[in-house]
């Protein structure tokens, strides 16, 4: 094990010896083993976008075992799905690719102003199929907000017993915040600080803008100079959110963009804001397999601190 490793894994002093195991299988997997940093192939938009939205644009990614295939190819660290994708290829692929089972989701056949997740998977399922973490999702913002915080503390508390990881999206939205102000620089710090305070050991977060949503953090962002100018900086401000850097925050991929290097400036800014990494979706399966990992290779390089990239 890397010193690296095992100062990351120093930080989760409250976990007993099955959990700091699964995150040390998602830390030490894949062609960034050892390094800290974390690539995820997260599969869960099928539930959340509906099938043809996700998939019609290559489509290979309707089926289950391609994802699977596309994360032990490219060298993830882990791949994340709900229940029955993972159901589909687990014994399959039994082994070669740590697993994190996706416990709560929602679809999109709603427009909601306050969105909610139901649970649709459990420790059990998770322990079943050789899964080394559950994720799970909040909307800090929304009218919901409390009851998911409550259900996630319940699975996260279970989880842990077991000798799972927990990885928790955090992700802002509701009536409470304007579109903009779901990736305002103050809420997703915020968003990061509840994901700790709730128990996270890995976060996702979407990256921040400059936009300054609260009154009351704009006034203290301003008065501090807190430097929220560049991307990097936003990042290292949103690392700094989760307790000093002493949680891993990994930011979501976003929606599809086929500008590769406008891409690939967003991952060399979160690793210059010192990012755990990314935890990326539609920009793989959307693409082809070839492209998805030569694309995945390039942002491994970066996170690998590769000259060049």
């Amino acid at each position: 094990m890397t010193p690296r490793v095992k100062e990351i894994l120093s930080w989760y002093g409250a976990d007993n010896p099955g959990t700091l195991a699964s995150l040390s299988r998602l830390l030490n997997h894949g062609r960034l083993a050892g390094t800290g940093k974390l690539v995820i192939l997260p599969v869960d938009q099928g539930f959340e976008h509906g099938p043809a939205r996700s998939f019609a644009p290559n489509p290979p990614a309707y089926d289950p075992h391609y994802h699977f295939e596309l994360a032990i190819e490219a060298g993830c660290n882990a791949y994340a799905a709900p229940l029955g994708f993972l159901e589909a290829g687990a014994r399959t692929f039994a082994g070669e690719i740590p697993l994190i089972l996706k416990a709560n989701n929602a679809d999109s056949l709603r427009d909601e102003k306050d969105p909610d997740q139901a649970l649709t998977a459990s420790v059990e399922n998770a322990l079943r199929l050789g899964c080394c973490a559950i994720g799970f999702t909040i909307y800090p913002g929304s009218a919901h907000e409390f009851e998911m915080y409550e259900k996630f503390r319940a699975c996260a508390e279970q989880a842990k017993r077991h000798g799972l990881a927990v990885v928790l999206w955090s992700y802002p939205r509701g009536s409470a915040l304007s579109k903009e102000g779901e990736t305002a620089i103050d809420v997703i710090g915020y968003a990061v600080q509840i994901a700790a305070q709730l128990g996270a050991h890995i976060i996702k977060v979407k990256l921040p803008t400059a936009h300054l949503e609260q009154a009351a953090a704009r006034k203290v962002y301003e008065e501090r100079r807190i430097p929220i100018a560049t991307q990097a900086e936003r990042v290292r401000h949103v690392v700094d959110c989760a307790f000093a850097g002493r949680r891993i925050v990994i930011f979501s991929g976003g929606a599809t963009v086929m500008d590769e290097e406008k891409l690939l400036d967003e991952f060399r800014a979160i690793h210059d804001g010192g990012g755990f990494g990314s935890i990326i979706g539609r920009n793989s399966f959307q693409r082809t397999k070839a492209e998805a990992l030569q694309l995945l290779g390039k942002v491994m390089d970066i996170y690998a601190g590769k000259a060049g990239q």
